[in-house]
């Protein structure tokens, strides 16, 4: 399909993917029925219905495996909206379907949905009431099927409007020339590739409807020719890149015969690589992600692979146990270390040798203190022995004379 503008991941190679809605009163019961049927026949290796605690919330999931030619491996999921409570058996459920193969996906191989829901009635009008899986996700439309175009042009344009959006399906609008027989009024889809018979919708216009047609695609840039068939570009922002519409076929004709021309047309088109529907990553990501459906060697490779896990979760765990008894061992040491010093300090006091305490003031001051502690003990601040006394004696001082007189021979 052409690639979108948006910023989702484009769609594998190998990936099969479809949307529609269910209008009867146990799909299911009916899916597990066909899962069963297609088991006994051997066109499906195994499936399972997934868990109420495995499923997501408002689904029931389905999942099976099967071999194409080639002997190639499909998986696909089926999710299936639960029924509103109060709206009766008939309600419209829609349904999600995801196939993945382990090669490129080959539109020659069966379509998935046959796996799954049982072979559609194609002969039955599209507006008939009785209900079946194959209803397109856009209202009023089957799979498969040729959808008359409404009488009305508001309605038309409403029903153009939502097929231009619809970027699960491939829709299609064939303009017949003039009023078809009953070999001209079936469905186109029938001459497709199996693969691609439940992903196409069929738009038919009657003659006179031409115009309307083309003025309610004027800005998708596709357009009918008058007797042909176009390709509707899917999803939003997919348009062409060069005014050029190369999808559109100039002449269908309705006689019975195999339309070769539109059969390379729908080829060509779902074969361009586009991004992924809405809301179909989630369910290829649950696919792959969330398989259950394993085969004897699968489920041993994938409890090795929980044994590696394991192993290598409990080899962590024992380093970190190490690591942590080594600092544990640690702490313990540090502990009695820090004790001991606490025994031998003095009791009620600080250990003796302490630091010495820091000076204060300023350095001149300490400066002066320190040449006060020099000074003499004893010393005056009388001046000294003036040399104008006559009495005294060289080198005694003043004072001292007259205790070395009282002290003369005479006492």
């Amino acid at each position: 399909m052409p690639t979108s503008s948006t910023d989702r991941p484009p769609t594998p190679s190998t990936v099969w993917l479809a949307r529609g809605r269910h209008t009867g009163a146990a799909p299911a019961e009916e899916v597990v029925r066909q899962l069963r049927r297609r088991k006994n026949a051997g066109d499906v290796l195994d499936f399972l219905e997934l868990s109420d605690a495995e499923r997501p919330a408002g689904r029931r999931v389905f999942e099976a495996r099967w071999t194409v030619p080639g002997d190639v491996t499909v998986r696909a999921r089926l999710e299936l909206a639960d029924a509103v409570p109060g709206r009766g058996p008939g309600q419209a459920r829609e349904w999600i379907l995801v196939a993945e193969a382990e090669a490129p996906w080959s539109q020659t191989w069966p379509a998935p949905s046959g796996r799954f829901w049982p072979e559609p009635e194609r002969a039955r009008e599209p507006g008939d009431a009785e209900g079946g899986w194959d209803h397109a996700a856009v209202p009023g439309l089957r799979l498969g099927a040729a959808n008359r175009l409404p009488a009305d042009d508001k309605d038309l344009r409403r029903v153009l409007r939502a097929a231009l959006r619809d970027d699960w399906s491939v829709h299609l609008v064939v303009h017949e020339a003039m009023t078809t027989d009953e070999r001209g009024s079936a469905s186109l889809v029938r001459f497709l590739p199996a693969g691609l018979r439940d992903r196409v919708v069929e738009h038919r216009a009657a003659p006179h409807q031409l115009r309307a047609v083309n003025w309610a695609l004027r800005d998708s840039g596709a357009q009918v020719p008058r007797g042909g068939a176009v390709l509707l570009p899917g999803g939003p922002g997919s348009r062409p890149d060069d005014g050029d519409w190369s999808f559109a076929v100039r002449t269908v004709f309705l006689d019975g015969s195999e339309p070769s021309e539109l059969i390379d047309a729908v080829t060509r088109y779902t074969a361009v690589p586009g991004p992924l529907p809405s809301g179909a990553e989630e369910v290829l990501t649950a696919l792959r992600e969330q398989w259950h459906v394993l085969t004897p060697e699968e489920e041993l490779a994938r409890q090795k692979q929980l044994v590696a896990m394991y192993a290598e979760a409990l080899e962590s765990m024992t380093r970190s146990r190490d690591l942590y008894r080594e600092a544990a061992e640690r702490a313990h040491e540090a502990l009695a270390v820090l004790r001991e010093n606490a025994a031998d300090a003095p009791a009620g006091g600080l250990p003796e040798s302490q630091p010495a305490a820091r000076p204060t003031g300023s350095p001149f001051q300490q400066l002066t203190r320190t040449l006060e502690r020099l000074k003499l003990p004893g010393k005056s601040a009388r001046p000294p022995h003036s040399p104008t006394d006559p009495g005294a004696a060289p080198g005694v001082l003043p004072g001292q004379r007259g205790e070395e007189e009282s002290s003369g021979p005479g006492r």
